[in-house]
């Protein structure tokens, strides 16, 4: 009787144990979903019906939290709250502009998550995909590590080390305003006495910093830091808007050294023509070869931002009037379904779209510019480039004759897969 007893009481005890384990599981499933399957915004135009599928994992309610904002589901009735079966469409119909909300509760009982949604006009833009020459100037005279420099006496020193970081920006010097470099050099040199008061800005924050300089041999005064105030390369250009604005690369551009994205001044967009491709393979990924014409008459626009989501400015007259492409309309997030989509790009020389498929969605904010996983199936792409390859970042990404987004990374291991970012992205920066 005994070992019954003792028998039952383990018996419950891996009850309870798989009870528990059960609910965390429960519970870090509905967390992945909540952060990754369920967008916190999306956006919507006025006027227009929109169809949705959420991919819940449970069967969940949806409520509408104003009368502005009408949902639909298997019925065709209009309510302001609608039950959705797992991977079930319903719609959404916003009769005025502005900013709303709909509540989810698993159950219809379990406040589960809020999406905030935007109802806002129909935006337009063309789907570029041509290569640009990119330049961009640092805001500030940009440290990218320090190292030891000899004195007049034949020693070494390394007077910025544990001042002076990689990623910090000099904004002037003595007082003085820094505009690059050459400057920084031409005010040590004119220096009296060794220490020079920096003013520098280290994660949005302004510094003032002290480095006692070291003299050389040959009379010059250093700081034993390695600088730079601008950064170049190729990249594409992802759309043009009827005003003239545009978004290019879908991420930023960083340095090479820091890894962070540099922040700029201002800079420019030039011409370039791709002289080459080295098509990808495993674990070496492939690039287009390219000279940039800085000339004068090869300007083709100025550039405002660069952030996580890319760069972003204004494209000149000339340019503009030579783009041959039509306007189309851009998707948002929920438009972009997995299954076939078209990127285009000027790799052949010419403007071509090709075909791939979206494998995956994936709604996460932390996945700002790699929202979208996808794979080229485009045999012509294929032969061209063996899938994505670097200066690609930007093509434009088409998917039912919306644009919807942008190509940003490609897999290392696997040239013919790539990242992507929403277009929507983009354009809220």
């Amino acid at each position: 009787m005994r070992k019954i007893r003792r028998a039952g009481k383990y018996f419950y005890r891996i009850l309870s144990v798989v009870f528990w384990a059960g609910l965390v599981f429960t519970a870090g499933y509905g967390w992945y979903y909540a952060e990754h399957q369920i967008p916190e915004h999306f956006s919507v135009s006025e006027g227009e019906e929109t169809s949705f599928s959420l991919d819940l994992p449970l069967y969940t309610t949806l409520l509408s939290e104003s009368e502005e904002v009408i949902l639909k589901g298997d019925s065709g009735i209009p309510q302001e709250e609608i039950r959705i079966r797992p991977d079930q469409e319903f719609s959404l119909y916003a009769r005025k502009g502005g900013n709303f909300r709909l509540g989810l509760k698993l159950f219809g009982t379990i406040p589960f998550k809020e999406i905030s949604v935007d109802v806002e006009d129909a935006c337009y833009a063309v789907p570029c995909g041509m290569p640009v020459g990119i330049y961009l100037k640092s805001r500030g005279v940009m440290v990218i590590g320090t190292g030891k420099v000899t004195d007049e006496n034949g020693s070494e020193a390394e007077p910025a080390y544990g001042i002076l970081q990689s990623g910090d920006y000099i904004e002037a010097i003595n007082g003085k305003p820094l505009s690059d470099k050459e400057a920084l050099i031409t005010n040590l040199n004119r220096m009296g006495e060794s220490e020079a008061l920096l003013r520098v800005r280290r994660a949005g924050k302004e510094l003032e910093l002290s480095v006692d300089t070291v003299k050389t041999e040959d009379g010059s005064r250093k700081l034993g830091a390695w600088v730079r105030d601008d950064t170049q390369g190729i990249g594409t250009m992802t759309y043009l808007k009827p005003d003239g604005s545009f978004g290019a690369l879908g991420h930023g551009i960083s340095d090479g050294d820091t890894g962070r994205v540099v922040e700029i001044e201002n800079g420019a967009l030039y011409e370039t023509e791709i002289l080459g491709i080295e098509k990808g393979s495993a674990g070496n990924p492939g690039v287009m070869a390219g000279v940039i014409y800085y000339g004068p008459g090869s300007r083709l626009g100025s550039v405002a931002q660069n952030t996580d989501c890319g760069i972003f400015g204004t494209a000149g007259q000339a340019f503009c009037d030579g783009v041959k492409q039509q306007a189309v309309e851009v998707g948002h997030r929920q438009d972009v379904k997995r299954g076939k989509a078209w990127i285009r790009s000027y790799v052949s020389g010419e403007a071509c779209d090709y075909e791939i498929e979206i494998q995956r969605v994936d709604y996460s904010p932390t996945r700002e510019n790699k929202s979208l996983v996808f794979q080229v199936t485009d045999e012509r792409l294929l032969r061209l480039t063996g899938g994505i390859v670097q200066g690609m970042s930007g093509s434009p990404i088409l998917q039912n004759g919306k644009l919807v987004g942008a190509v940003t990374h490609v897999f290392v291991q696997d040239s013919t897969r790539g990242y992507g970012i929403f277009v929507e992205d983009m354009l809220k920066k």
